[in-house]
């Protein structure tokens, strides 16, 4: 089984222990983010999506004039334009760099992010719309007749997109709940969780590959995000961390500009499932299996805005995802702290270790459901 990385094809430097100095959308920053994630062993960069922050299809389409291999994960919200409309737009951005575009449709997981752009909808309803919008993206991309559709959300009469690319883009959806993960099971080549414990994901799989069964469809490609904080030595990555956790408390200002979210008021549950399931995590313990930590995901308020870490060394580390990769997931969505420099760390150490535990299975792997003491 092929084993894939996606990291960060972001703005600027921000994050929640680097301040943003300069401008949210830099293109220079885009184009050496990009480079670096391909010169060191990535597989894809993933430009995301928020109301205030660049459009993601803009900057995909800088960064691949730029690059040459590396796949690009382009961040959509369904409410903010037609599926006809972004069928061209992928269509044509998969056609020019080369085949390398993978459209992610987010429902929304902010609500008060999806009213900064006039969208009301409430959560399930989203997921809903989210459903029939990946159809519709699906059936553009290779209906050869035109096609009228009549839904809920969306209208088509005799629509046909002559400008098809040779290859369809592809279509990632992710999320938590029980209706994320049926309408991922049933539209997406690719659904991606946050970092849980390897039962707890496990769980989550099962149901997922059940939905797909009844969808009659197989499991859709596994993808699972978390913080990498690594070093030549566990006791050098913990060091790290806890000096991250430092900053990130120090500066106490919820999520920053290269992120898609907003800070909450303290005191105020998440709003979604993900989020919910993270904030339970963070409170059962700090340390899980191998090498997972949680208090990377408190934001403002105590609120997740962020994935659960693994930390250790680049053995550790590697051997933790290899538990993951026993699971079924074939591709992990990381980003560090310091992205440039983080993502080159890991591209260097980490990215072979994986690969050559993929190629030749250790018996070390065994020991990866062993829950560590909070």
């Amino acid at each position: 089984m092929p084993v894939e990385f996606l990291g960060a094809g972001y703005g600027n430097p921000s994050t929640e222990t680097v301040p943003l100095t300069g401008p949210v959308f830099d293109p220079g920053y885009t184009r050496d983010i990009v480079r670096a994630h391909e010169a060191h062993g990535w597989d894809h960069v993933l430009f995301p999506y928020s109301s205030d922050g660049p459009d993601p299809a803009q900057a995909a389409a800088f960064a691949a004039a730029a690059s040459t291999t590396i796949q690009l994960r382009v961040a959509h919200r369904p409410n903010v334009s037609a599926p006809t409309f972004a069928a061209k737009t992928f269509a044509t951005l998969h056609e020019t760099s080369g085949g390398r575009v993978t459209a992610h449709l987010i429902a929304g997981g902010l609500t008060s992010d999806q009213l900064a752009e006039g969208d009301a909808l409430e959560k399930d309803a989203r997921y809903d719309r989210l459903e029939e919008y990946a159809r519709l993206l699906l059936q553009a991309w290779t209906a050869d007749e035109p096609f009228t559709h009549a839904g809920p959300y969306y209208r088509a009469d005799s629509f046909v997109l002559r400008a098809r690319p040779g290859t369809r883009p592809g279509l990632s959806a992710g999320g938590a709940s029980r209706r994320a993960l049926e309408v991922g099971a049933a539209v997406a080549d690719v659904f991606a969780l946050f970092g849980e414990p390897l039962a707890a994901t496990a769980a989550q799989v099962k149901l997922l590959r059940g939905f797909a069964a009844a969808a009659g469809r197989g499991l859709p490609r596994l993808q699972i995000a978390f913080r990498p904080i690594v070093a030549a030595t566990d006791d050098e990555a913990w060091a790290k961390a806890h000096a991250i956790r430092a900053r990130i408390e120090a500066r106490d200002v919820g999520p920053v500009a290269s992120l898609s979210s907003a800070p909450a008021a303290p005191g105020r549950l998440p709003e979604n499932t993900a989020n919910l399931r993270l904030a339970e995590l963070a409170a059962a313990g700090e340390r899980h299996d191998r090498a997972l930590w949680t208090p990377t995901v408190a934001g403002a308020g105590g609120l997740p805005t962020s994935a659960t870490a693994l930390v250790g060394s680049y053995r550790t580390v590697a051997d933790a995802l290899l538990d993951y990769v026993d699971l079924g997931f074939e591709i992990f969505g990381l980003r560090g702290y310091d992205l440039i420099e983080d993502a080159i760390e890991f591209g260097d150490h980490v990215i072979p270790l994986v690969h050559a535990g993929v190629a030749a299975p250790s018996v070390a792997s065994s020991a990866g459901a062993m829950i560590c003491p909070s």
